[in-house]
C-alpha cells in the first residue's frame, strides 16, 4: 500500500533488555507510536519490560483483554469476546498505518510463538505492511538457566501447553525425550500428575521469571507446596546421543 506507515510486531525477548535484539532496540527507543497488551486495570509485562527505553513523546496505545480466565477455553462466548476484541485493535492500527505512521506492537517473547500479536498480523499482512522482529522465547531463558542443555543429538523436544488434558499431557510427555511445559499457574497439579504418569516428574525443573531480577530455579519435587506465578516454566532435559 503505497505511503502506508508499517506495523512492527516487535519480539521484546524473556524479560531483561540486555536480551533485546539491536533491532527491537532501535525499533522501541525510536517509535511514535507505541501498542501493548495488558489485562485491564495492569500496567502490562511487555510495556513493563520497556521501561526508561521510550521517547518522550510516544504515543501508547494499551490493548486490555476483555476477558483472560473470566470463562473458561470452551465457552464459545471465548472466541467472540475476543474476536471482537481483536477486530477493535486492528481497526485502531490499521487507521494509523493508513495515515502513514508506523507502530511498534510490543511482544513479550517472539511474536511468532503463542504470542497475541499473531491474531493482529493475520488480519493486518494482507492490508497493510507488517514486519516481525523475532526474539529469544522465555523457554529458552528458562533452560539456560538451570544450567543444562536442552537436547542432545537426536532428542525430541515438544512443547506443551499446561492447558491441555491430563491424558494428553502425559501422553505426549511419555513420547518425548526434552519437554518444555508453559501456561502452568492453575494447572500445575495436573502437570504434576502428568510427569508422573510419564515417569518424567523427578527429572522436572520448575523455573520462574526467567532472566528476570526475581528468577528462581529448582527441582519441581522440591516446589510441592509453591503456588506457580504466570511466568513459570517447567523444562525436562534431553539425553540423547553426544559423542
Amino acid at each position: 500500500m503505497s505511503g502506508a506507515g508499517t506495523i512492527h510486531g516487535v519480539g521484546l525477548g524473556p524479560g531483561d533488555q540486555d536480551l533485546m535484539s539491536v533491532r527491537a532496540d532501535r525499533l522501541v527507543r525510536n517509535a511514535k507510536h507505541i501498542a501493548f497488551f495488558r489485562k485491564a486495570g495492569r500496567k502490562g509485562q511487555a510495556r513493563t519490560l520497556v521501561d526508561g527505553m521510550l521517547h518522550p513523546e510516544a504515543i501508547e496505545f494499551a490493548m486490555e483483554y476483555p476477558v483472560t480466565t473470566e470463562i473458561p477455553l470452551s465457552d464459545p462466548r471465548y472466541n467472540e469476546i475476543l474476536s471482537a476484541f481483536y477486530a477493535d485493535c486492528v481497526a485502531h492500527l490499521r487507521k494509523l498505518a493508513e495515515a502513514g505512521e508506523d507502530v511498534v506492537v510490543l511482544c513479550e517473547g517472539d511474536p511468532f510463538f503463542y504470542g497475541s500479536f499473531m491474531h493482529l498480523y493475520t488480519r493486518l499482512k494482507d492490508d497493510v505492511p507488517v514486519q516481525v522482529v523475532p526474539a529469544t522465547t522465555g523457554m529458552s531463558a528458562a533452560w539456560t538457566a538451570t544450567g543444562q542443555p536442552i537436547t542432545w543429538g537426536d532428542d525430541i523436544l515438544t512443547v506443551l501447553m499446561g492447558t491441555l488434558s491430563e491424558e494428553d499431557l502425559a501422553q505426549n510427555m511419555a513420547r518425548s525425550d526434552a519437554i518444555v511445559v508453559m501456561k502452568i499457574g492453575r494447572n500445575i497439579d495436573k502437570v504434576r500428575r502428568a510427569l508422573r504418569t510419564a515417569g518424567k516428574y523427578d527429572a522436572a525443573w520448575l523455573v520462574e521469571f526467567a532472566s528476570m531480577p526475581k528468577q528462581t530455579v529448582q527441582k519441581l519435587s522440591e516446589a510441592e507446596d509453591k503456588v506457580t506465578p504466570y511466568f513459570s516454566i517447567i523444562v525436562v532435559h534431553g539425553n540423547g546421543r553426544r559423542p
